[in-house]
This record gives C-alpha cells, structure tokens and sequence, in this order.
C-alpha cells in the first residue's frame, strides 16, 4: 500500500536607543531556515494575471514504493505544463528570505560619532497503464492524461462523484484515510482535476537520484490558491508550510485568513549569538506567536523587491535562477534561449530571461503552522500593490568595552544594566521563557546584574477608593 501524501503537504516595534543605528544596516550573523523543522514543506508560487508556475518540494521521509501525492488543480495539464525543478533553488530562496540575526557594535561614547555603518554579506512498481482506463471508467474517473516526468508517474484525473474517485484511488494501492471523501468531493464541486504522481523506481534508477526532485506545474486559473485540505486528512498533528510568492506588483496575502507581520526588529540579549541559540528562540518564538494569534494565521516573515536586500543573508537570487522558477514576465529578451528549463512551455505560460537586476518581481515569504481545527478551507491568495519591505530581523548589540573615560563613558555604563533588562523582558516576553533565567545568561555573559523595574508604589488610600 502507498502512503498518500495529499494535497499541498508534500511534502513589532523598534526601539533603538544609540543614534547610530540607523535604517537596516548591521552584520548577519545567523538565520532561522525551514531546516530548523522536521515537517516543513516548500512552495513558490510565481503568479501574474492568471498564469501561474507552481514547484512543491516533498516532504517525504520512507521507502519511495510508499510515496504518492494527489493534488487538486484549477485545470487539464498537458505534458508540457509539468516539470522536474531543482531543490536548490527553493533553497537559496529559503536561505534568503528566512529570519535573521545581525549584530551591532556599540561606537565609543568618547569618539565623535559617525555614519559610517558596517555591512557584511554573508552572505514502487512500474507504471500500470495498460488497463487502468477501462478499470477507472467503471468508477466514474476519467484519466484525462498519463505521463512519466523524470522520476515520476504521472495521472490527470477527473471524477463524476468523491465515492468513485476515492474507491478507484484505494483500488490502485493509495491509502486513503478516513475523511478524505467530504474533501474530494467539494474540489470536484469546483470543476477541479486531480494531479496524481507516484515514484517510477525504473527511471528513478536511470537517473541515478537518491531523492524525490521538486515537481513544478504552469497552468492558467483565476483562481490564485492552494490546496492543504487534503493534507491534513491522514495528518497526525499541526504542519509546517513555507510559501514563497514572486510576483510583479507586490506583497502576497490571504484572503481567507489574516495575514500577520512576524514580530520584528527589536534588540534582543547577545546571548542569542551563541551556537544554536537563535534557532530555539525563532522555533519558540513562532510557537508562541501562533497561541496569541489563536490559529488561523499565517505569518508574513520577508516581503522585498529583489533588486536589493538589507542585510543579505544569502547571495541575491540570480535572474537565470528566476527563470528557472518560472518568472516569464520580462519584457526583456523574451525570445532568448531558455536553456536549462527543459521543453518549452505553452505559451503564454513560457517564461522567459530576466534580463536586468530582477527587474519587477517582488519575493513575499509566508509561514503557516495549520491543522484542521484552524484551516477549514485551502489557502487563498491575491496580489497586492503594496511594496513596502518587511524581514524577520532581530538584533544584538554588543557593548563597548574600551577603557577611555569621559562624561559620556560614565552615562553610557550606567545605562547598560537599564538596556539589558529591556532585553531580558522581551525575549522573555517573545519566548515565554523564564526572565530570571534570561537575566542570568545575561549576568554570565557580561559579568554585570541587569537592573529590574523598581517594583510598582502601593496605591494611595484614594487610588483604592475609587478602585472599588
């Protein structure tokens, strides 16, 4: 029997007290990418207008004879709409979006101060098509269309009623798990076809690929959406989802549930810097975060227009990396050689060369944790023209520690026990973690106590008069 991996699940203040930390500049030093989960599946989606290309990264761990995934899609796929994609590319689009650290160096207080900043970059069976027609048929499933891609088998199904689709899926070997019926059967009241693909294990051993390569798909919709219904039927708890948008305009967001900003750009105790710090408190802080926002999110972490990143936590994405992706909305060189892409894509969903600095695509990472309590419905999406840039950033400031001495030293030690205590509050306040804990980190770290808020005067006999 084949484990179905269905649907999509394939797999903030600032406040600065030092006036030269201006705008966004500072040292990267660490970043918190979808590595940090062990569930974590991977989307692009590269949309303009109604065309969109869609590459899905698996998140299957097991025997491959076991591996199987059912995604519904808006329309008829042709051989030529579907592709094998590389995960190195959803990679370096993870490295360079994901949350990260950077690191400020407090100035002198002595010296005059200048605006000079430091920036650093850092940057199964063999494929049963014989007689599957006729035994598909009788069950009320039409498969439209049959082909191998790479690695995988692939069906193009649509159905007449959930019942038959999902007898006809048990009787080819898919587990279904209970449930999953009510879903199909509302993907089938939306005119949707069924995208089928299992391990071709022969091929997979001509190719010599000890993994499952990323599956992309370009078709033309209105409808601007994913579906994780299907996923979360056989699920044993809450998943993770990154989806990273690129688009010509601007900032993705759901319509059918909020859209929030990730808490971000506050300075935190350098303690964070130490290895593996920074990733418990990003994997803690986005916990927390999903409770105070009650489910039923998703979590905007980097939103930028590609030309230019501030800091960069990762080379910036080349334009032949964009087009790898599918982003065919230059009006540069549109008829250049696409080499590296594979057969050509109908047109007009065939990309194209981005020929100048990744002119006009706007990359937006969103972060989902979902579940069936708080995802009723798929995820649906529309494009914005908001093109303000938003990251995950947080910051360490490391104290001076020279030894000149002047008025502006003494006020600035005497300063460091009040800012530290800040520091320990809101990463206690993010995590959840145990201040008086924090505070001692921050005590071994720099030999220091941080000064705690005086505790609050007792009221006077009037103030609890008129409390009561």
């Amino acid at each position: 029997m084949r484990r179905l991996i269905a649907g999509i699940t394939l797999s903030s203040s600032i406040a600065w007290s030092a006036p030269t930390l201006l705008g966004f500049c500072g040292f990267y030093c660490a970043r918190a990418d979808t590595k940090l989960f062990n569930r974590a599946s991977q989307v692009v989606l590269v949309r303009d207008a109604d065309r969109t290309v869609m590459t899905m990264a698996n998140d299957f761990r097991g025997n491959l004879t076991e591996f199987a995934v059912v995604i519904p899609v808006p329309t008829f796929l042709t051989r030529e709409q579907i592709h094998i994609g590389d995960k190195g590319l959803i990679d370096h689009l993870d490295a360079y979006s994901a949350p990260r650290l950077v690191e400020y160096f407090d100035d002198n207080p002595c010296a005059v101060r200048s605006n000079e900043y430091r920036f650093a970059d850092q940057a199964a069976t063999l494929p049963r098509r014989v007689d599957a027609a006729a035994a598909a048929h009788s069950r009320g499933v039409t498969i439209e269309a049959q082909y191998v891609v790479g690695e995988y088998d692939i069906l193009i199904l649509s159905a007449q009623q959930s019942s038959g689709l999902e007898a006809w899926l048990r009787d080819n070997g898919y587990r279904i798990p209970a449930g999953a019926s009510g879903v199909l059967s509302s993907y089938l009241k939306q005119n949707m076809r069924f995208f089928v693909a299992r391990v071709n294990l022969t091929e997979q051993a001509k190719l010599g690929f000890s993994y499952l390569r990323p599956l992309q798909i370009a078709y033309e919709s209105p409808k601007f959406m994913l579906p994780i219904r299907l996923g979360m039927v056989n699920a044993d708890g809450a998943q993770e989802l990154f989806v990273y948008t690129l688009t010509r305009r601007g900032r993705v967001e759901t319509t059918n549930y909020r859209t929030v900003k990730l808490p971000s750009g506050m300075e935190l105790p350098a303690s964070l810097q130490e290895s593996g710090e920074f990733a418990r408190f990003y994997k803690a802080m986005f916990s927390r975060q999903v409770v105070v926002e009650g489910g039923g999110v998703l979590f905007l972490e980097y939103a930028w227009d590609l030309n230019w990143c501030d800091p960069c936590a990762a080379d910036p994405v080349s334009p032949d990396e964009l087009r790898q992706l599918g982003v065919f909305w230059s009006d540069a060189l549109r008829s250049m050689p696409r080499a590296g892409y594979g057969p050509a894509l109908p047109s007009p969903t065939r990309p194209a060369i981005v020929t100048r600095a990744n002119p006009d695509v706007f990359l937006t990472r969103l972060h989902v944790r979902y579940d069936n309590a708080h995802f009723p419905e798929d995820l649906a999406f529309q494009e914005t023209a908001d093109r303000t840039n938003f990251q995950g950033r947080y910051v360490i400031r490391h104290a001076w520690n020279g030894s000149d001495s002047c008025a502006a030293a003494v006020a600035y030690r005497q300063s460091l026990s009040g800012r530290w205590e800040q520091e320990a509050q809101r990463l206690a306040s993010l995590t959840g973690w145990d201040v008086s804990t924090i505070r001692a980190q921050i005590r071994h770290q720099t030999g220091q106590v941080p000064n705690p808020p005086a505790e609050p005067a007792s009221p006077t006999w009037w103030e609890r008069l008129w409390k009561k």
